[in-house]
């Protein structure tokens, strides 16, 4: 009878690489392998992992580019992975692959954070966590912060989030967080969030119904009051207009359901009374993440050099 219960499944989201069984235990099928921080031989960029909390095991990869110059401060950039709150880490290689790249072809200082994952730590962690570690990294403006890489070479005033899918969310809340509460020390540049995981009660364009995308929100956050949580649907949310930084990239693609709500998202945030300036790229033929399923095809490549070049304009 034990073994029975033990294998009844409650939540099924195999597409996305996850099970959940009615004892707790979970299955993950992806997003599990971790690879060690190093020296990458052919693009120079260091990396090294840090833990933040050793408490509530919160920590993050740190990455470098070849032979930073002390004197010549870098553009930081505070990475939030996705993978749907519930899977991938910063330390996978999917993620350090990429932020590799991204650090070799921008020439920026990351901070690719490990917050903890739904559902065994169901939201708002992976929010709480992502806010302790935006606020350890703004303590290294200051005598505060420990991390020699962060106070030697990062240029504080030109500070960047980013996201993918889940992780885009994340950058958005984090952004929304230090407009209401404030940030000492640190200058919020820009924001790119890369296929965005929001939603809303009302579904648009190719989300159909949103049944689905509706009953992962609250798998992943069972408190929440709906699939019109700010947290969710940014566009309901009173601080929309409080988004902290002077620019954001929406990079959307054709063939991904979320397309439609990163579009949304762009035109209500340039009508919301924000100050800045909101632009959108739409890579064409493409789905969800196919940057970092298929990182070197032609509109990977050219997805990157577009971030990367967002991260070195001057200031909107």
């Amino acid at each position: 009878m034990a073994s029975s219960i033990s294998n009844e499944v409650t939540h099924d989201f195999s597409i996305l690489g996850l099970r959940v069984y009615k004892d707790g235990r979970v299955d993950r099928f992806k997003g599990t392998d971790i690879v060690p921080s190093s020296t990458n031989p052919e693009t120079g960029v260091q990396s090294k992992d840090v833990v933040i909390n050793p408490e509530t095991g919160l920590s993050a990869r740190l990455y470098i580019p070849r032979i930073p110059n002390p004197h010549r401060k870098l553009p930081l950039l505070v990475y939030f992975h996705g993978g749907g709150f519930c899977i991938e880490t910063a330390f996978s290689p999917t993620y350090h692959n990429y932020i590799n790249s991204l650090v070799a072809e921008a020439n920026i200082v990351v901070v690719s954070v490990d917050y903890r994952r739904a559902p065994e730590h169901p939201l708002p962690t992976a929010y709480d966590d992502s806010w302790a570690a935006v606020k350890w990294v703004a303590s290294h403006s200051t005598a505060n912060g420990g991390e020699v890489w962060l106070k030697e070479y990062v240029d504080f005033d030109r500070v960047f989030f980013a996201g993918d899918s889940a992780g885009g969310n994340i950058a958005h809340n984090m952004a929304i967080r230090v407009g209401s509460d404030g940030l000492d020390g640190v200058k919020i540049v820009g924001m790119v969030l890369i296929h965005p995981y929001f939603g809303g009660k009302d579904p648009i364009g190719s989300e159909g119904d949103g049944a689905a995308t509706d009953k992962f929100w609250l798998f992943v956050y069972p408190s929440s009051s709906g699939s019109d949580d700010p947290l969710f649907n940014p566009v309901v949310d009173p601080k929309f207009s409080s988004v902290v930084c002077d620019k954001v990239l929406v990079c959307v693609a054709e063939k991904d359901f979320l397309k439609d709500r990163g579009w949304y998202y762009k035109e209500e945030l340039g009508r919301s009374g924000w100050e800045g300036v909101v632009e959108i790229m739409e890579v064409a033929g493409e789905d969800h993440v196919f940057h970092l399923i298929k990182p070197t095809c032609e509109n990977a490549v050219a997805l990157l050099k577009r971030v990367a070049c967002f991260l070195n304009e001057d200031k909107a």
